[in-house]
């Protein structure tokens, strides 16, 4: 594995892993972590409202290359809004099935409202969609739903400077009918 050149980005839905497996990964290229929602809040381009942040991207996005080193992990959600592709090397799509996600977001105590909303955007592939159109080839994604941290930080890690990640995860293909689809997300 090479010297890292440019920004190793870990992204995905909440609940995905990046918490868990972004400092592992930046443990194994030898570089520092960052997390966006910590930049964001330190550097007070995130305002909360009644515990939700509002965070401006665009101007967090001009501000990563003066607080991130080139070679560094950089992890988050908005990972897409405000990481330039020009100082992205790889970009990882942390993905969970949703079934499995369900279960994650419900044990860290979220509201049932903020667990759907989370489900949909996963099974949908909302996040993978934003670091593919944003990243393109230095995109890719890697299910985390019976990995450990340490082995989906070793995959991710292995990923560094190579061929994009493989295939694209698609979670649709499992929830093909209504009675699937409404067992993962029953009617509100």
């Amino acid at each position: 594995m090479g010297a890292l050149k440019g920004i190793f980005g870990i992204t995905g839905t909440p609940g995905t892993g990046k918490k868990s497996v972004a400092p592992l990964v930046a443990g194994v290229l030898g570089v520092r972590c960052f997390s966006v929602n910590e930049l964001a809040t330190a550097r007070r381009r995130a305002d909360a409202d009644e515990g939700v942040y509002d965070v401006d991207t665009e101007r967090l996005r001009g501000e990563i290359p003066s607080l991130v080193p080139r070679a560094s992990v950089l992890y988050g959600h908005l990972l897409p809004a405000v990481l330039d592709p020009a100082i992205a090397e790889r970009v990882v799509v942390l993905r969970c099935e949703p079934k499995v996600l369900r279960e994650r977001l419900r044990s860290r105590g979220y509201p049932e409202a903020k667990v759907r909303a989370n489900l949909e955007a996963e099974l949908i592939g909302v996040v993978a969609a934003e670091a593919h159109e944003a990243f393109g080839v230095a995109a890719c994604e890697l299910d985390t739903t019976s990995t450990s941290p340490q082995e989906a930080a070793a995959m991710a890690a292995g990923l560094q400077g190579g061929a994009a990640g493989g295939r694209r995860i698609d979670w649709t293909l499992g929830y093909d009918s209504a009675p699937k689809l409404r067992s993962l997300l029953p009617p509100e």
